[in-house]
């Protein structure tokens, strides 16, 4: 039999857990997929680069993302990638090496803009195979801005530019959206107040060319199943 000591510290450490469950998840309990082959990775708030940002702000750190994309690629049980998105935006170059690093996947991905892929959130939504919008979601296309101090010489304004051409590169080459019609959106006047740029939103997003589809988990789920059982077929070709 255990003594009241040792069944006291049990509890403690119970409690302890379940504190941190709630502080870190919001909940108890997680439920685990059993087994899962497709893992998630969520892109929420604001991506955060080389600048630590302050410790109210909710951010996705691309050092944490970067090691789970290598992972994902050398892991066999892991058969395709859903990517979540639910961002403001942030650091550009942080944004552009995780939409490289998606799209340069081998294997089968699928992303979702749940409330928003906003800023360097739009190069992340369509660096997937495939890529969904729910219909209340919205995406805001803008120029690149900087905020700080900045030297103010003629090439300060060149890397921005060369930086903003990085970005409309990327965008135009992994989605359906034309470069003309990129730069409109993210050039225009009068859509957002006091700002640049355009906001989209569900359908717009789609009949622009950014995004495939409008839907949800499981139209995203769906047809990232469909992409696995194809990729499947492929590789048993590739064997005979």
């Amino acid at each position: 039999m255990k003594d009241d000591s040792s069944q006291g510290q049990e509890k403690d450490q119970s409690k302890s857990s379940l504190v941190d469950k709630i502080q870190q998840l919001g909940q108890s309990s997680v439920p685990q997929p059993a087994d899962s082959n497709i893992h998630v990775l969520p892109v929420i708030g604001q991506v955060e680069g080389h600048v630590q940002l302050p410790s109210q702000n909710k951010t996705t750190k691309y050092e944490h993302l970067i090691p789970q994309l290598i992972a994902i690629e050398q892991n066999p049980k892991i058969e395709g990638l859903v990517v979540l998105l639910n961002t403001v935006g942030g650091d550009v170059e942080a944004g552009l090496a995780i939409s490289e690093m998606i799209a340069s996947l081998s294997k089968p991905t699928v992303s979702i803009v749940l409330g928003g892929g906003h800023s360097i959130g739009v190069p992340i939504a369509v660096s997937a195979d495939y890529s969904f919008i729910v219909e209340t979601a919205t995406m805001t296309i803008h120029p690149i801005r900087m905020t700080g101090l900045v030297i103010g010489v003629p090439q300060t304004f060149e890397y921005m530019d060369k930086m903003q051409e990085r970005v409309v590169n990327f965008v135009t080459r992994h989605s359906n959206v034309e470069e003309e019609k990129f730069k409109e959106l993210m050039f225009a006047k009068g859509n957002l107040t006091r700002d640049i740029g355009t906001n989209v939103v569900g359908q717009q997003a789609v009949d622009n060319g950014l995004i495939n589809a409008v839907g949800g988990v499981k139209e995203a789920m769906e047809k990232l199943n469909e992409m696995i059982e194809a990729n499947k077929g492929n590789e048993n070709q590739v064997v005979q």
